[in-house]
């Protein structure tokens, strides 16, 4: 019990402790940060600058974009300091800050992606009266719902680990200062932050899941209505790119925050982890890029 007073600050084991593999890592991280800011920074650009896409899905896109980048700094940069020094401590406060900005990047990626496929919906379904109801004003609805969705995130989660103990010495074994993880590198019980973070995770990550599987039924069934197969083609290939990051975020995140403790696997966090917060910010823009006909344009 005596060590078991607020620490002031913790040690990330990181992905490995091999000088070689981290000096690899380093390199190959630093490309993918790369990537991710210049790719999404390019997006922004781009819809800022071309009038042909200041349309609602470019809007959300804009958004998407600029998500992705705070979601990567998040993590990317310290991850990176991390493989070239030998005490990989971080602060108690910074590890708080970076845990909220990750939870609070993760919700508002989530229903940012609920409202571009409630726009793609409104476009295939129903798009006579499509720019009556997609107007400036909701767009601006949707995405200030999207950041305060994931600012209510952050917070139910947070405050609750203000009140929890950690050993004079704590490491966590991950490569940032992830919620669960977190939770495993406490002295004390988590019931209660565990409690919270479960049913935060299935709420407000099962609510904007729903919202999307929604979209996408009536979308696909609509889709199926029509008589041309180039037409069918033409509708799947402007919700296609959507469904692939769709996919890749939900099966990761979703199974990384609703798990249970007993079965977890270190290497296996870990990669769900860099899927996520990670590679997923870098794909959004290759994605986006190479399916879409008019963002190739633009560029």
């Amino acid at each position: 019990m005596a060590n078991q007073t607020s620490a002031s600050e913790f040690v990330l084991s990181g992905l490995t402790s091999d000088p070689h593999l981290q000096s690899l890592l380093f390199f190959v991280f630093s490309v993918i940060y790369f990537i991710t800011l210049f790719g999404n920074m390019l997006i922004m650009i781009v819809i800022s600058t071309d009038s042909h896409l200041h349309c609602p899905m470019y809007f959300f896109l804009f958004h998407l974009a600029f998500i992705d980048i705070c979601y990567a700094t998040t993590t990317v940069p310290k991850m990176l300091v991390n493989f070239l020094v030998k005490q990989k401590s971080i602060g108690f406060g910074a590890c708080i800050t970076q845990m909220s900005l990750i939870l609070l990047s993760a919700g508002s990626e989530i229903f940012m992606l609920s409202a571009m496929a409630y726009d793609r919906f409104v476009a295939v379904c129903n798009p006579l009266h499509y720019q009556e109801a997609m107007n400036k004003l909701f767009c601006n609805q949707l995405v200030g719902s999207a950041w305060a969705m994931g600012f209510l995130h952050s917070i139910i989660n947070t405050l609750p680990m203000l009140n929890v103990q950690f050993c004079n010495y704590t490491e966590i074994k991950h490569f940032s200062c992830e919620l669960p993880p977190l939770l495993s590198a406490a002295c004390c019980r988590t019931t209660l932050n565990k409690v919270v973070l479960l049913s935060s995770a299935v709420i407000f990550g099962s609510s904007s899941f729903l919202l999307t599987l929604t979209s996408y039924i009536y979308i696909i069934s609509t889709v199926l209505k029509i008589q041309s197969s180039k037409g069918r083609q033409k509708a799947f290939s402007t919700c296609s790119s959507h469904l692939i990051i769709v996919v890749l975020l939900y099966t990761t995140a979703l199974f990384q925050y609703t798990k249970s403790s007993s079965s977890s696997s270190l290497i296996l966090d870990q990669l769900f982890s860099i899927q996520y917060s990670i590679l997923t910010p870098m794909l959004n823009p290759i994605i986006y890029s190479l399916k879409n006909n008019d963002m190739k344009t633009a560029l």
